[in-house]
């Protein structure tokens, strides 16, 4: 239980300098409210209204997100074998070898199809 008593007292730290954060936030910053502050930001471009349900994002964004997704995972799997490489020996090799070739062979699938192209 004595390995775990600095991880709790950082994660107790983080904590506290959140709450800390957030309190001394809405005590003193601004209270000068007006319409334009309350609007959504639209990143410069006038809001227009929405259609019933919310309006429709092209499928396109999610797929980019789902690519971005998958894509990141299987680059997070290589860290550990990065650090653990000596230890696995030539089955870690010839693992992380196909791992990384199904890798690759996606890519390469979603490059061909156009599914990194943002036009």
């Amino acid at each position: 239980m004595n390995a775990y008593v600095p991880v709790l007292v950082l994660g107790l730290i983080a904590v506290a300098f959140a709450v800390f954060s957030v309190v001394v936030a809405s005590i003193v910053g601004p209270k000068r409210y007006n319409r334009a502050k309350l609007d959504a930001y639209e990143c410069g471009i006038e809001p227009t209204a929405l259609p019933m349900g919310g309006g429709r994002y092209p499928v396109k964004y999610y797929l980019t997100a789902m690519l971005f997704i998958i894509f990141d995972i299987e680059i997070v799997f290589l860290y550990p074998w990065a650090v653990h490489f000596d230890a696995l020996g030539f089955f870690g090799l010839v693992a992380m070898a196909l791992f990384v070739f199904s890798a690759a062979v996606a890519y390469a699938y979603e490059w061909r199809r156009g599914g990194l192209s943002w036009d």
